[in-house]
């Protein structure tokens, strides 16, 4: 049995679409239609069920499913062993929200050409939404999310730390010296980062839970853009620490002592069924270094 027959039957079983995967592999659709016809034949079981918007796995195709796709692992690994020899080369694309673009990857990037000088990272800033696109898409190879879960099919997402946020304010903002709740939090100016950041999203949410309050919220393409508008005097923000440490430490921000606040879980994320280059798994492994001694 040759692999492309199941490379097609995952594709398939994917989009739920003949044409959809036919996209995908570069195929005319006709080709999908015999490849699959030739499985169902050599398998000797229906594996899809043709309907009018494409195709439905039935019992048997879900339950072949996961054996076909151990086989297409066990073949992509062999020949990732078979090329593994000589220095690690390649470029690597990673996406990542500018949180992280800005107070981590440039010290991943920097330790990485200490081992592989050969390997070139292209960094993305890119949401979340955005992120999962360039994975599907193959634009990117590699993505950091900032994301309480991670849950997609055809998503693989593990956790390799978590960023402590900061309530801030300028020092001489009225809540720098004292505890807030969150009833006078919803009555403060919030300078936050856009749509789609989990975490100002998440304060956004509690803010605008408190009876009867209408807070005022003003969000950023750009974190240097609403930290600036809170180093001004302007409001408050939240950030991850890593993102405020220095301007706490020269003093051009202070903590706000209030009501608790969560970790944001850090997951790193790779397209379920895309082969790892060496060069991909050399930056992985620059990434976890870095979190585990952070």
């Amino acid at each position: 049995m040759e692999t492309r027959l199941l490379q097609t039957f995952a594709a398939l079983a994917r989009t739920g679409s003949f044409t959809a995967a036919a996209t995908e592999l570069r195929l005319a659709q006709s080709t999908v239609t015999v490849q699959i016809k030739a499985l169902e034949k050599a398998l000797g079981t229906r594996l899809f069920d043709r309907v009018a918007r494409g195709a439905l796995l039935t019992e048997d195709g879900r339950r072949l499913l996961g054996p076909a796709e151990e086989v297409l692992e066990a073949e992509s690994r062999l020949f990732a062993a078979a090329a593994e020899e000589g220095p690690v080369t390649g470029t690597v694309v990673v996406g990542a929200g500018e949180t992280l673009c800005s107070a981590h990857l440039p010290v991943i990037v920097a330790a990485l050409r200490e081992l592989h000088p050969e390997v070139e990272v292209q960094l993305e800033p890119r949401g979340t939404a955005a992120a999962l696109t360039g994975l599907r898409s193959g634009q990117l190879d590699l993505a950091l999310l900032l994301e309480e879960r991670v849950d997609h099919a055809d998503i693989s997402a593990r956790r390799i730390a978590a960023q402590p946020l900061d309530l801030l304010c300028a020092p001489g903002h009225r809540l720098a010296d004292r505890t807030a709740t969150w009833e006078e939090l919803a009555k403060e100016d919030f300078f936050l980062h856009e749509q789609g950041c989990s975490y100002s999203d998440w304060l956004a949410g509690q803010l605008q839970a408190v009876p009867g309050a209408h807070p005022r919220m003003t969000r950023f393409g750009s974190i240097e853009a609403a930290r600036s508008c809170v180093t001004a005097g302007l409001g408050l923000t939240v950030l991850p620490h890593a993102n405020a440490s220095r301007a706490l430490a020269e003093g051009r921000l202070t903590l706000v002592a209030g009501p608790p606040l969560p970790d944001v879980p850090i997951h790193l994320a790779q397209h379920r069924r895309r082969q790892a280059s060496r060069a991909a798994r050399a930056v992985v492994g620059a990434v976890v270094r870095h979190f585990e001694q952070a």
